[in-house]
């Protein structure tokens, strides 16, 4: 039972994961179209994440923490700037610009992208001779065609919902740059759509860092406190660098409140512990290959509350990247499976050599 426990601990996680971080989409994307700062939401949401996890973080590590040198920091500060500064804004942006579904449908590649930027650093291998490796490059390259369609089609729309976004003239402006905000629908779904490219670079990137800092720091807690604390402070140097309205700091209403407290405890600061926990116990593509399902829950939402418009292109796409995605977890199943068998015969022959060489 306990093998079984630890065997499936880190899938049940990421579920639980996934649909905490679906939740915390559509309180965003209701936060950002109310006109909230994308810098200050970033930075509270780091900061009340570091405050909720440091006394954990103290008490239940402060035993088996190693020392804390100058390069896990500087490992640490590159993770707040991929994981939480310049990826939450760019989702932000792309966010705003689009809609919740697509956003959600767009994080879809996250998986694929972080397979692909593994392979230069050793985390992953393919071998194009076995047919594992030829399974994960076939679901790799269906993945990529779908995000291609995703992102290039938009297609009709399949839905009766009336799209309120193109009421919308102007957004935000006295916030963020002129440029960041067009009237035109298809300017900002461009912008959009590329904020979103960039997002799901370095939220791979994240992933990649995450497992080498497992081994370097292997506290989940204590990294993801330190972590957030570094997130909030570049957060907060960025948003006084570029935005001199001192008041977009007032949080207005309840649910920018309750946006800020979910989104940085739960968001930011249980979810990236249980992330960095999987990343450690099973690896970066692992954790990534759960990302989809934000989407399955985002949906339920998205229609019923925010009454966005479902496109054709979006389905679409969606349907080929989770198909690519399986088959290329399919294909590290395999892998896994025939690497399991290939050390059992190896200890087998090896016994029976050791054998051959006492009689």
């Amino acid at each position: 039972m306990m093998k079984w426990l630890d065997e499936w601990q880190p899938a049940f996680l990421m579920v639980v994961i996934e649909f905490a971080l679906a939740t915390v989409n559509v309180l965003l994307k209701k936060v950002v179209d109310d006109g909230m700062d994308h810098l200050v939401l970033i930075t509270y949401r780091t900061l009340f994440a570091a405050v909720f996890l440091a006394p954990m973080a103290y008490f239940w590590e402060r035993k088996t923490r190693p020392k804390l040198t100058s390069r896990i920091l500087c490992h640490l500060f590159i993770s707040a700037m991929l994981g939480a500064t310049v990826t939450q804004y760019g989702f932000l942006l792309g966010l705003q610009n689009t809609s919740a579904t697509f956003t959600c449908a767009f994080i879809n590649m996250v998986p694929v992208l972080t397979f692909l930027m593994a392979l230069p650093f050793g985390l992953e291998e393919v071998d194009i001779k076995s047919m594992s490796g030829s399974i994960k490059v076939f679901g790799t390259v269906v993945s990529v065609g779908g995000a291609m369609v995703l992102t290039l089609y938009k297609g009709m729309p399949i839905t009766n919902i009336s799209d309120s976004r193109e009421t919308i003239t102007s957004i935000h402006t006295t916030n963020h740059l002129n440029w960041l905000n067009p009237n035109n629908k298809t300017e900002r779904w461009t912008i959009g759509t590329i904020a979103l490219i960039f997002g799901s670079v370095f939220w791979c990137s994240w992933f990649l860092i995450q497992a080498k800092i497992g081994k370097m720091y292997p506290c989940q807690y204590s990294s993801t406190t330190i972590m957030s604390l570094f997130g909030a402070i570049q957060s907060a140097l960025l948003s006084f660098a570029t935005n001199q309205h001192y008041s977009s700091w007032v949080l207005k209403g309840k649910i920018q409140t309750i946006t800020v407290l979910y989104s940085g405890i739960v968001g930011t600061g249980l979810s990236y512990v249980g992330m960095a926990y999987c990343v450690k116990k099973r690896g970066p593509v692992f954790t990534a290959a759960f990302s989809p399902l934000i989407q399955i829950v985002v949906a339920i939402f998205d229609f019923s509350i925010l009454h966005e418009q479902l496109h054709l292109g979006s389905v679409l796409g969606s349907i080929l990247v989770i198909l690519g995605l399986y088959i290329l977890l399919w294909g590290k199943s395999k892998e896994a499976k025939a690497c399991v068998t290939k050390q059992v015969t190896d200890v087998e022959d090896f016994g029976e050599i050791d054998q051959a060489t006492k009689v």
